[in-house]
């Protein structure tokens, strides 16, 4: 038997969501026409996230141009980008009282600004129909544009996050077509673009990564100005994507918390159930 369709540990074990307020939101999902990450990936905070006012919609399609070996969305050809979008994004928004909003997207590589413009419409429509939400974009790497960059910093959302997802040493296994160092680098422009922006990144772990290159990895996302740090269990979506090669414990979780703080990041979540848009984090 393969590591992969081991059983998964008690501590990942959760009760699937369910409801009054999660049918709600699905239905005004629906109504909408707006995909979530809480859903698309099957996130085991769901039903908290959404009850606390909180979600992730995925913005430009259900197809994404690279495909990651640990991801779950379809690698391909997007279809056009949806210029009516950010409205529904923040039509829903207003409707459902969201406190929080992380607002990402599939992997746009055929876009000359990598959907960056696309973003900051969101900013924009959120600010108008929800002025109460705070706004998280989790942008990918935008091929190192710091044109697509700027645009996503000068529309001023209250986060701004960028995941690493892996250790240096694994990134042409588990990120295909993505470079450690440009992603970090896009993390230092952000900062050196507006110093008061807040940033964010996230790492999984279970791929095979020692803890010595985790924390190196915190120490990297340290020296770049991000600040608010995110640890996870990597759970394969499917037998066809890359394998697990570790349940890593509560209590390593907890030791790679320490060591993040100890670094001197402000505000860390660390743990088996720990995702990268968990609104806590936010």
């Amino acid at each position: 038997m393969s590591q992969s369709r081991a059983p998964r540990p008690d501590w990942l074990k959760v009760r699937a969501p369910a409801g009054k307020r999660v049918e709600e939101v699905e239905a005004a999902l629906a109504r909408h026409g707006l995909r979530t990450v809480c859903r698309e990936a099957r996130c085991p905070n769901v039903g908290e996230c959404w009850g606390a006012g909180a979600a992730t919609v995925i913005l430009l399609g259900d197809v994404c141009t690279r495909g990651c070996a640990f991801c779950s969305v379809t690698a391909g050809v997007p279809a056009p980008p949806d210029p009516a979008e950010p409205d529904r994004v923040a039509k829903a928004a207003a409707e459902l009282s969201w406190r929080h909003v992380v607002v990402t997207s599939v992997t746009r590589d055929d876009l000359r600004d990598g959907g960056a413009a696309h973003f900051a419409a969101v900013v924009r429509a959120l600010r108008r129909e929800a002025p109460g939400a705070t706004v998280e974009l989790l942008v990918p790497d935008f091929s190192g544009d710091a044109a697509a960059l700027r645009c996503v910093v000068d529309a001023a959302p209250d986060i701004l996050a960028h995941n690493v997802e892996t250790v240096p040493r694994l990134y042409s296994v588990v990120r295909k077509g993505a470079e450690y160092d440009r992603s970090v680098d896009l993390i230092r422009r952000a900062a050196a673009m507006c110093p008061s922006l807040s940033l964010k990144s996230g790492i999984m772990v279970g791929f095979g990564e020692t803890e010595e290159e985790v924390v190196d990895v915190f120490r990297d996302l340290f020296a770049s100005g991000c600040r608010s740090l995110t640890v996870g269990q990597y759970l394969p979506p499917s037998r066809d994507h890359l394998p697990v090669t570790e349940y890593v414990t509560p209590e390593t979780f907890e030791a790679y918390a320490e060591a993040a703080r100890a670094i001197g990041f402000d505000l860390v979540l660390s743990g088996p159930l720990v995702r990268s848009s968990y609104y806590q984090a936010g």
